[in-house]
């Protein structure tokens, strides 16, 4: 009897700290590539609308400034995440391929000299499952919100001023453009992580999709993490994309690099 009745008393431990909210904060560092295509409104002064190509560049070449912090409370199967993230890119090397002249694209290869100039924050909010486990395996089910805030612009130099297909609109060899969009979006996921056997190593890996102010984004971080007493150091590749669609900011627009973080638990 002394017996079953420790079993349950251990049983009921066990359960009341699975019931118990747990806690992380993870500060990390992101260098993420820029590439895609900007697509802004028709400038003072101008007959048409640049479409602006940009990156990919080097790492950190114009990457002037950086913050990112995740956090999660869990409990049990359950937990809540949050990730934000700001990011500001300054004179990426870019060009005008493409001049929308009111629905009709003129292509040009008369660009000299065009830097782009990208600002903006990201917020991700959502909710998680566990729905299943191992003890090599985690594998859950996520969905939530994503907000991003982009600011864009970009100054032009091209060999010459670029007429329209009527000629009665123009371009002009030199300007300034910019144009900024705000995005919200419903996503879906996977999430979890892989143990490397009975060792400290683990590998992470993250997968959503969604739309709503977008036509489409995604995003996937996949790495290498090893487990400390008080948390985990990770080294991650990650890729966020967007595309807007029409005529829009962002067409088929992506930032992606590697991330190296520390994860607290408490």
């Amino acid at each position: 009897m002394k017996k079953i009745f420790l079993v349950l008393l251990l049983a009921a431990g066990n359960v009341q700290a699975q019931d118990q909210w747990t806690y992380s904060l993870t500060p990390y560092v992101w260098l993420p590539n820029v590439n895609g295509k900007l697509k802004y409104e028709i400038p003072p002064g101008a007959g048409g609308a640049p479409e602006v190509d940009t990156g990919p560049n080097n790492y950190l070449q114009n990457l002037s400034m950086v913050l990112m912090l995740a956090g999660e409370a869990r409990k049990g199967d359950w937990a809540v995440f949050t990730d934000f993230i700001y990011l500001k890119f300054d004179k990426e090397k870019s060009s005008v391929n493409t001049i929308n002249f009111g629905g009709n694209r003129v292509t040009t290869s008369a660009d000299v000299s065009t830097t782009s100039g990208l600002k903006g924050y990201e917020w991700t909010i959502g909710t998680s499952r566990t729905v299943l486990k191992s003890p090599r395996w985690t594998f859950d089910l996520l969905g939530g919100l994503r907000y991003f805030h982009i600011e864009a612009n970009s100054d032009w130099q091209l060999a010459a001023t670029v007429n329209g297909p009527g000629g009665g609109q123009t371009f002009p060899a030199a300007g300034s453009v910019s144009r900024e969009s705000n995005l919200w979006d419903g996503i879906i996921g996977v999430r979890g992580r892989y143990r490397w056997g009975d060792t400290p190593w683990y590998s992470p890996y993250y997968l959503d999709i969604g739309g709503g102010s977008s036509n489409l984004t995604w995003q996937g971080v996949v790495g290498v993490a090893y487990g400390f007493k008080w948390g985990d150091l990770l080294l991650a590749y990650r890729k966020l994309y967007y595309d807007q669609g029409d005529d829009k900011l962002l067409q088929n627009f992506s930032f992606s690099g590697p991330t190296l973080g520390a994860t607290f638990r408490f």
